[in-house]
């Protein structure tokens, strides 16, 4: 089977996939990309089998109908974190909110030279957020978005920008970083991304066998160890 996804799920689904596999359902290739690149692909008529995107993204394939909405399987909740470059003199991370509430947040976001964000759901959410606290204007020309398939950790430590939002699970790991934490609950920015099967499919049933399987309690384990909550 041929499978497309977002870069923002590429490690977690890799192992999602290689336990499916251990368990005896079929294999899957699968290609991760910007998440806006493979809707387009998808939304295209490439022959995928499975795609695995965010909620709200694979919604409107549905709707449109490129991927079955009967099928449409909640898998992972991802939440957005703040970090710094590596060498940022900010101090100790804290443990849990990267700040205490949203007016940290914004306190923070003023005092950043550059302001980094992805190109997929969490920039998308991120923007919304700062439009809605009336500050795109006073930080107009301090947002930078990564190109596509490029992670926010790449900006950060190659100094681009000195303060980066992205899903918890794409910063974790990556080098030259340091993670302050999540987002507040009052600005929090969650994310969940499901699976859903293509309309052309060629084998409909076993691709909504590996998409139970991926949900089910039985890869608990490797959604907690890829940084991702159950939805």
């Amino acid at each position: 089977m041929r499978a497309i996804s977002s870069m923002a799920t590429r490690h977690v689904l890799a192992d999602l996939l290689a336990a499916s596999e251990a368990a005896g359902l079929p294999p899957v290739e699968m290609e991760s990309v910007g998440g806006v690149d493979a809707a387009s692909r998808v939304a295209a008529g490439e022959p995928f089998d499975l795609v695995f995107l965010a909620d709200d993204a694979l919604r409107r394939l549905a709707d449109d109908g490129h991927v079955d909405a009967a099928s449409l399987t909640p898998l992972v909740l991802s939440q957005v974190a703040v970090a710094v470059p590596a060498d940022d003199s900010v101090g100790s991370p804290p443990e849990g909110a990267a700040f205490a509430d949203a007016a940290g947040v914004r306190t923070a976001l003023r005092d950043a030279s550059r302001i980094g964000s992805s190109t997929g759901p969490s920039g998308t959410a991120l923007a919304r957020m700062i439009d809605e606290w009336g500050m795109t204007g006073e930080l107009d020309g301090r947002l930078v978005q990564a190109r596509p398939g490029i992670p926010v950790a790449k900006l950060l430590a190659d100094g681009e920008v000195d303060l980066g939002f992205q899903q918890l699970s794409e910063l974790v790991g990556q080098p030259g970083i340091r993670i302050l934490g999540v987002l507040p609950p009052d600005c929090a920015i969650d994310t969940v991304f499901s699976g859903a099967v293509a309309t052309v499919c060629a084998g409909p049933a076993s691709a909504r066998r590996i998409l139970g399987f991926l949900a089910s309690d039985a890869t608990v384990g490797i959604r907690i160890a890829h940084s991702f909550a159950t939805p």
